[in-house]
């Protein structure tokens, strides 16, 4: 038995935020559900973030992101570009601030495209949210 949840717990998704340096630098979370993934390229400067989850989202005209917790906020934009495959969505822009705050100062965030909505839960995303918004672009680079 100690076995089987041994090899179910090697084969899970990480449970933890995890913050990447570099160009561009990178913030990760998977749930079961879906994966979420930013990234900063500071010498741009340009923000992305991305949701992946198994199956396709429905085509939508507005993407929208709900922060809920200690510091409540929603964003939308139309803005937004699917995956060939339909199973991701992107958005870009010079700005994440609100992104960043959501996600550093809540407990939840959750991804809004048409009647799709993939919760990611924030526990433990404080620190490595404060590493990403420190990414700056390396000496000489």
């Amino acid at each position: 038995m100690r076995t089987l949840i041994a090899l179910t717990l090697l084969t899970s998704p990480a449970a933890a935020w995890e913050f990447t340096p570099g160009l561009p630098c990178i913030l990760t979370h998977s749930t079961p559900q879906a994966e979420i993934e930013l990234t900063f390229d500071p010498t741009q400067p340009l923000y992305t973030v991305t949701i992946r989850q198994d199956r396709p989202f429905d085509s939508a005209p507005v993407f929208a992101m709900r922060f809920d917790g200690d510091l409540p906020i929603s964003i939308a934009t139309d803005r937004h570009m699917p995956s060939r495959d339909g199973r991701s969505v992107t958005v870009s822009d010079r700005g994440f601030g609100n992104v960043l705050n959501g996600l550093q100062y809540n407990d939840t965030a959750t991804a809004i495209l048409g009647a799709a909505e993939v919760a990611f839960p924030l526990a433990g995303a404080a620190e490595p949210v404060a590493a990403f918004r420190a990414c700056r672009p390396e000496a000489g680079v």
